[in-house]
């Protein structure tokens, strides 16, 4: 077995102890090894002198006299080692592993308050101070992998603390705030973003244009007590047109919109109708009096050919707004029925369309 740093027969030594209970007369005993002069040897407890004993094979000791039956023979054997090999108290380097079993700690600090160990099944460092745990680098950064050296986690200094999912940058910081790249939620809900939005003005909330005005808003009754239709009618003659306004919210990015006619025919014919979309943007103390934009159409439908059918037009392409559009400004538009791109043979009626518009903002701060 190990045992103390021995003082004899060298001054710097480790032992290993091997003990016999011996036969009568027996002289010769077997150790697990021994060096030559590095040897004492006991009966019953009673260091022998080197007269009494011969050990020079490195494993066998013989006794000079026979041992009586039951005596104890204990052989201990020193093995010397080098100052050079040991640590100094001071400090110093180490240049090969270091193991360490299963809960066996590491401990740092004078009341022990760092430990690292592992438990056979997790590793831990444990910080059981009353300051931070820091962990600092003087490189690019910090970095948590997996054991496949998957990216899991980044710390740049002065820059972004990176999460990953499945070694791809997931959610960032930034100087302003967060970065989210994919989807985000919140008890599995979506969260609300920044991006495209949309609006939806009822017929009842248009008005005819002075020139070339499509009807008056018109209540038409489908059956007793069921859905009553608030329509403007645009002839299937000429185009006519309707007007109505939108003071668009902050975060808006004043881009491009679009939009997506709701209308209906109070008849049979299976003909299409095509609608067009103008806007003119008018800023604090400008001038109302201004021309529309370019008018965009959308594709011409087919009417299903069952009367007070709803129709939904597919949306259309970008429709820009005149006037260099700006934070709350008040936007004009203009819609009329384009009757050169479409054969419904009946009035449409206008039910609402739908706007959609980009937000570059949160909300309207």
């Amino acid at each position: 077995m190990s045992g103390y740093i021995g003082i004899l027969p060298v001054p710097q030594a480790t032992e290993t102890r091997n003990s016999f209970t011996a036969t009568s007369n027996q002289t010769s005993f077997t150790t697990d090894g021994y060096t030559p002069n590095f040897v004492s040897v006991y009966l019953n407890g009673v260091l022998l002198s080197a007269a009494d004993f011969t050990a020079t094979n490195g494993t066998d000791v013989v006794l000079a006299s026979g041992a009586a039956a039951d005596d104890v023979v204990e052989v201990i054997a020193f093995s010397t080692f080098q100052s050079a090999d040991a640590l100094p108290l001071t400090g110093g380097s180490i240049t090969g592993n270091v193991s360490f079993g299963d809960s066996n700690k590491i401990f740092m600090g004078t009341s022990s308050d760092l430990s690292l160990y592992h438990d056979g099944s997790n590793s831990y460092l444990q910080d059981g101070g009353t300051g931070y745990l820091v962990i600092s680098s003087n490189g690019p950064g910090v970095r948590i992998n997996s054991d496949t050296a998957e990216v899991m986690a980044d710390f740049t200094p002065n820059g972004a603390a990176t999460l990953y999912h499945n070694n791809a940058a997931k959610l960032a910081t930034t100087s302003t705030g967060v970065e989210v790249t994919g989807a985000a939620t919140v008890g599995g809900a979506a969260v609300k973003v920044a991006g495209k939005e949309s609006i939806y003005v009822p017929a009842a909330a248009m008005y005819p244009s002075t020139t070339n005005p499509c009807s008056d808003l018109t209540q038409v009754e489908t059956t007793a007590l069921r859905p009553d239709l608030k329509v403007l009618d645009f002839a299937a003659a000429a185009d006519d047109f309707a007007q109505f306004t939108i003071a668009f919210p902050k975060s808006w990015n004043e881009g491009t919109i679009t939009f997506q006619p709701f209308w209906t025919v109070t008849g049979t014919n299976t003909g299409t109708v095509a609608w067009q979309l103008a806007a003119i943007a008018v800023s604090n103390d400008d001038s109302i009096n201004t021309a529309f934009g370019t008018q965009v159409a959308t594709t011409a439908l087919a009417f299903s050919g069952t009367s007070n059918d709803l129709m939904v037009s597919a949306e259309s392409g970008a429709v820009t707004i005149a006037g260099s559009p700006a934070v709350n400004d008040m936007c004009f538009f203009q819609i009329n029925r384009d009757t050169s791109a479409d054969d419904q043979s009946g009035a449409a009626r206008l039910v609402g369309i739908k706007l959609f518009f980009t937000t570059d903002a949160a909300n309207d701060a």
